[in-house]
């Protein structure tokens, strides 16, 4: 059985809710067709194993750069480097970005920004990369023995158990499952990394922390990513893609894939911290990018949603403005929802 209490509590912590009809759906009058701006070229994302090893390693040491590279942020000790200022900001805006109307929309631009500091701050020439985990939930080989886990050419392997111990949390501000947290991680290129956010709202210097969900494999199916593709309109898409069809559905492909993971990536707010978490999330893109290509005329600009979380909610429009902190200036949901056109820029393979 998949983590099942731990997803249902990651449930409850983002407020899931639901997939039923939301008075927050914009209607198809209130859509304009306007596209943002000409990219002076398009970029093919791929998935990881359709990379070379050549650009596989490229891809990694770019991550570890970004992990070498100060941060920008100040008078926050703990952001030491480019990396931690990503996970950071996600810490910062997860209650603002989860089960809202943009939760693709904001993680679709937050994917694009650290693609572009690949590039631009590291020379990472190579492709963005996800991670198809429906490959390996389609294979009878366990989970753990994906070639995104190769110690060699891929992110190194599951947590060792007894590595690492959850640090107190008497305020309730770690929002860990204790049994995700399985140990550190000791293979691959990424032992060395130091982890000083999380878990959740923490602030602790700690190892790359993992614990691989075999039973997440019942969640990434094809046959539960077809599932979401059915779903219309977009308020249905949106809800199924995140939380998923009911609770037969293994709480869906969102919470699935952080569960394939474990450790760190099994946290709402601190799960960038594990490099795999940007892999997943352009696999999310990835389907939305084709659930939008099924129809573009009526898919291309279909958003909806509340803008917050709680009361009182306001439907979300095209020209919301997301929020990035330091990572870049907000962006309008409008200028994000046609990966051809600027700031995005590509297209899957």
């Amino acid at each position: 059985m998949l983590r099942f209490t731990a997803l249902i509590a990651l449930a409850l912590v983002y407020l899931a809710s639901g997939i039923t009809a939301s008075p927050f759906a914009a209607p198809d009058s209130a859509i304009p067709q306007r596209r943002a701006g000409t990219c002076a070229q398009i970029r093919v994302r791929k998935e990881w194993r359709a990379l070379t090893d050549v650009e596989k390693k490229g891809y990694i040491n770019a991550v570890l750069c970004l992990q070498s590279r100060p941060a920008t942020v100040a008078g926050r000790p703990a952001i030491r480097n480019r990396f931690d200022e990503f996970q950071a900001t996600h810490i910062d805006l997860t209650d603002e970005v989860h089960q809202v109307g943009h939760f693709l929309a904001w993680h679709r631009h937050f994917i694009t920004l650290f693609y572009n500091a690949l590039r631009d701050e590291c020379g990472y020439t190579g492709p963005m990369t996800y991670w198809n985990w429906s490959i390996d939930a389609d294979n009878t080989k366990a989970m753990k023995d994906s070639v995104i886990y190769d110690p060699n050419t891929g992110f190194g392997g599951d947590g060792v158990p007894g590595t690492y111990t959850l640090p107190p949390d008497p305020n309730g501000q770690s929002s860990a499952f204790p049994g995700a947290y399985k140990g550190c991680v000791k293979t691959g290129p990424f032992v060395n990394q130091v982890v000083r956010l999380g878990p959740g709202k923490l602030v602790t210097e700690h190892c790359l922390v993992r614990g691989v969900d075999e039973s997440s494999k019942t969640a990434l199916k094809t046959t539960e990513v077809n599932r979401v593709m059915q779903q219309t309109p977009f308020e249905k898409f949106r809800t199924s893609l995140e939380n998923g069809i009911g609770f037969g559905f293994g709480f869906g492909i969102h919470g699935g894939g952080h569960s394939a993971v474990g450790g760190e990536m099994l946290n709402p707010y601190s799960s960038p911290g594990d490099p795999l978490f940007y892999l997943h999330h352009a696999n999310l893109d990835r389907i939305w990018w084709q659930w939008q290509k099924v129809d573009p005329s009526k898919r291309m600009f279909d958003i909806s949603g509340p803008t917050t979380q709680r009361p009182p909610q306001v439907n979300i429009t095209l020209d919301f403005m997301m929020t990035f902190t330091t990572l870049g200036p907000k962006v309008a949901v409008r200028d994000v929802m046609d990966a051809s056109t600027e700031p995005s820029c590509f297209t899957y393979e």
